[in-house]
């Protein structure tokens, strides 16, 4: 992910953002809009949110599966983008990096015990008060104070519940092959 969006820096973003008028006949924007950044704020909190999921995933040693999880959330974020059309244009890692911090609170708090558990609820929780405090059935986009673009918190949700129920169907098939 990084590389790709060190790649993407300086890109046409209209030629790679997520558009659902082109989303059947452009398939690629489904990953390449993660890459589209619309300001260099919004370029260096993206790879900062980057460096602390890839932190988390570190700290939790979360298994490969949970990175498979997390791969196949990334396109599916902007499925749920669907639901509202009037969003034309949509770039950025914010849904996929909601996605990666859902994977991770799914496998810390399913496979661990005790105090680690409850980090793992913790983290569930955090995700969730922080998801509805922002109102994803709201207005489609945001502009909150001190950023310079415009925020879609749908993307977020989308992110999150893709993340968690990619983390779900992944985990319990491992457990199935395995036990």
């Amino acid at each position: 992910m990084l590389a790709g969006t060190g790649l993407f820096a300086t890109a046409d973003a209209t030629r790679w953002d997520w558009q659902p008028a082109l989303a059947l006949a452009e398939p690629w924007r489904w990953w390449t809009a993660a890459f589209v950044h619309w300001s260099r704020l919004h370029l260096v909190a993206n790879l900062t949110g980057l460096l602390v999921v890839m932190a988390l995933g570190w700290a939790a040693r979360l298994p490969a599966v949970s990175a498979v999880a997390w791969f196949i959330a990334w396109p599916l974020t902007q499925l749920g983008l669907l639901l509202r059309p009037e969003l034309t244009h949509f770039g950025g890692l914010s849904g996929v990096l909601h996605a990666g911090v859902a994977v991770a609170g799914w496998h810390v708090l399913r496979h661990s015990e005790g105090h680690r558990r409850w980090v793992g609820a913790g983290l569930v929780a955090g995700l969730l008060v922080k998801l509805l405090s922002e109102q994803p059935w709201g207005p489609v986009l945001r502009h909150p104070a001190d950023w310079d673009i415009a925020v879609a918190p749908l993307a977020h949700a989308t992110g999150a519940v893709f993340g968690g129920l990619c983390a779900a169907v992944l985990d319990r098939r491992s457990r199935r092959q395995t036990g």
